[in-house]
C-alpha cells in the first residue's frame, strides 16, 4: 500500500500540498470548512500526520531533550528522588512543547545514546565528568546543562547546597551533644568524582572538624539496596559504635535505621539518624526521619528552564538551590 502524503490528501480534496499542510500547521490560514474537509480527506485516507525526520529537518529542531543519566532506566525509577526529578522535568518539557528522550549511559561501542540519539540539548544528571557520554555531547556541540555535578568550567548547572546541607545535619548531631559519630555515604570510583558526595562529605567535616570529632565512615554503592543495610551493620556492630550517624541519603538513612534494629538498638534512644533529601521515605520510615530537604521538583523545573534558554541562544546563570534541615523523630540527645 502507498504511503500517504499531503500530496495524496491534496489531490483528494483538489487544494494545493501548501493548503494542506496549512491545515495541520497554520490552520488560522484557512476556513473552518476547508480545515475541515482536508482534515476528513486525511482521516479517511488513513494520513498519520507530517513525517518526524523531515519535519525534524526541516526546522533544524528535533523537539526533544535529552536526558544522560547514570546506570539502567529501571534504577534512576526505583529511586524515589531520581524518580521525582525525571517527572518533574517530563512535565515542564511537556509544558513547553518539548519532549523528554532518556539517553541511559552506554554500556558498548554497537548503540552510544549520547552519540547516535538526535536531541536538540542534554541535561546531565550526576555523571561521572569524565565519562565518555558527555564527551559525545561536547563533540557534537549540543547545549547543555549539569545536574548535581560539577559545573566544569562554561557548562550551565544546577545543583543544591550539598555542603551547607551537610553542615546543617552534623552540626545538628553535635549540637545534641553527639560525639562519637559516623558516615554512611556513597562509595565512588577513585578517579571519578561523584559530586555530591564530595559536597556533603566537605559539609559533614565542616561541622565535625571544628568540634574534634573524628568521624567513622562506611561506603556503599546504590545497588543492590542490600549493600547499604550491610554497611551500617558494619558500623553499628562494634563495641565504641557510634551514637549518631548522618547519611549521604534517605535511602541510606532507612537502611541504616533497619541495621540498628537488626542489632537490638532502639532509634532515637540508642541510635539518631539523619538523612539527606527529605524524600517520601523520610516520613514513611519508623520513626520519622530527620533530614535535609532539598526541593527536587525545583530542581527539573530550573534544569528546564536553563535549558530552554541555552537553545534560544542565552547564557544562564548557575543556580544553587537551598537546603534546609527538617528535624523529627530519629534523632535526640544520646542516652
Amino acid at each position: 500500500m502507498a504511503k500517504v502524503t499531503l500530496q495524496s490528501i491534496a489531490d483528494r480534496v483538489g487544494v494545493s500540498r501548501m493548503t494542506v499542510s496549512n491545515a495541520f500547521s497554520r490552520p488560522d490560514q484557512l476556513s473552518a470548512e476547508l480545515r475541515e474537509r482536508i482534515l476528513a480527506a486525511a482521516d479517511e485516507l488513513g494520513y498519520v500526520g507530517p513525517d518526524p525526520a523531515a519535519r525534524a529537518l526541516a526546522r533544524g529542531r528535533t523537539g526533544s531533550v535529552g536526558l544522560l543519566i547514570n546506570g539502567s532506566l529501571s534504577e534512576a525509577f526505583e529511586d524515589a528522588v531520581s524518580a521525582v526529578f525525571l517527572a518533574s522535568v517530563s512535565d515542564e518539557l511537556a509544558s513547553r512543547g518539548l519532549a523528554l528522550t532518556l539517553l541511559p549511559a552506554s554500556s558498548d561501542d554497537r548503540f552510544v545514546p549520547a552519540r547516535d540519539v538526535a536531541v536538540d540539548g542534554a541535561l546531565v544528571y550526576v555523571c561521572d565528568p569524565t565519562s565518555p557520554d558527555i564527551g559525545w555531547l561536547e563533540r557534537r556541540r549540543i547545549p547543555m546543562v549539569v545536574v548535581d555535578h560539577d559545573t566544569r568550567g562554561a557548562i550551565a548547572s544546577v545543583n543544591v547546597d550539598d555542603r551547607g546541607g551537610a553542615r546543617l545535619a552534623a552540626q545538628h548531631l553535635v549540637d545534641l551533644g553527639h560525639r562519637r559519630i559516623g558516615l554512611v555515604t556513597l562509595a565512588t570510583d577513585p578517579g571519578a568524582v561523584n559530586y555530591p558526595a564530595h559536597e556533603r562529605m566537605l559539609g559533614w567535616h565542616d561541622a565535625l572538624d571544628p568540634a574534634g570529632v573524628e568521624p567513622t565512615l562506611v561506603t556503599t554503592p546504590y545497588a543492590p539496596p542490600s549493600a547499604a543495610y550491610d554497611a551500617a551493620v558494619s558500623l553499628l556492630d562494634r563495641a565504641d559504635r557510634p551514637t549518631g550517624v548522618a547519611c549521604f541519603s534517605d535511602e541510606f538513612a532507612f537502611a541504616t535505621i533497619r541495621a540498628a534494629e537488626s542489632l537490638g538498638l532502639r532509634v532515637p534512644v540508642d541510635l539518631s539518624v539523619v538523612g539527606f533529601d527529605d524524600s517520601v521515605l523520610a516520613t514513611a520510615s519508623r520513626p520519622p526521619l530527620t533530614t535535609i530537604h532539598q526541593e527536587v521538583p525545583d530542581k527539573g523545573r530550573a534544569a528546564v528552564a536553563a535549558i530552554a534558554e541555552l537553545l534560544s541562544g542565552g547564557r544562564p546563570e548557575p543556580v544553587v538551590l537551598p537546603t534546609a534541615l527538617v528535624v523529627r523523630e530519629s534523632t535526640a540527645p544520646p542516652g
